[in-house]
């Protein structure tokens, strides 16, 4: 929010955990890296159901792989259950979106692209936008194991909402 900028994966197949995780990891990639050279943490603000729930033991070891890769703690605060109308950033961005939108006919992705990452305001939001082509397997089960290598430490204030997943050795 403090640059004025958001990101958008548009994507071809599930909304599931690993879609999201790219999501972040083609942000980080694309933009994030190059806007917080020093950073050592990333904060997640997430809605509480979905492909990005607090309980989805899929979002975790995705997530554990992404701070893996980036050396990144990543410290998620998910929304208390029906609350995901306090996300600021959703309500900033995608009113905007859709009004960019409007009318035009989303017979392509490159259209669907095109219209989100063109979408400005009048005090300089910069949306970008890009194609995830990979197809995701909605359902995917996580093994106890695959669980059990996340090195995730609760949160002290509501630790099944909020943790910190911090890099493997």
């Amino acid at each position: 929010m403090g640059h004025n900028e958001a990101w958008v994966s548009v994507g071809v197949s599930s909304d599931t955990a690993e879609f999201a995780v790219a999501a972040i990891r083609c942000w980080w990639k694309r933009l994030g890296r190059r806007r917080h050279r020093q950073a050592t943490r990333l904060l997640i603000t997430a809605d509480s159901g979905g492909s990005n729930s607090s309980r989805s033991r899929l979002w975790k070891v995705e997530l554990q792989k992404l701070s893996n890769d980036t050396g990144l703690e990543i410290e998620v605060c998910h929304f208390p259950p029906g609350t995901s109308k306090w996300n600021k950033i959703e309500h900033r961005l995608f009113c905007h979106v859709t009004r960019n939108w409007q009318g035009q006919p989303l017979e392509t992705y490159e259209i669907v692209v095109n219209l989100i990452g063109s979408t400005t305001t009048t005090t300089g939001l910069k949306v970008y936008a890009d194609l995830d082509p990979s197809k995701y397997e909605k359902g995917r089960k996580v093994t106890d194991e695959e669980v059990a290598k996340v090195n995730i430490k609760p949160s002290r204030f509501h630790g099944e909402w909020n943790y910190v997943i911090r890099p493997k050795q």
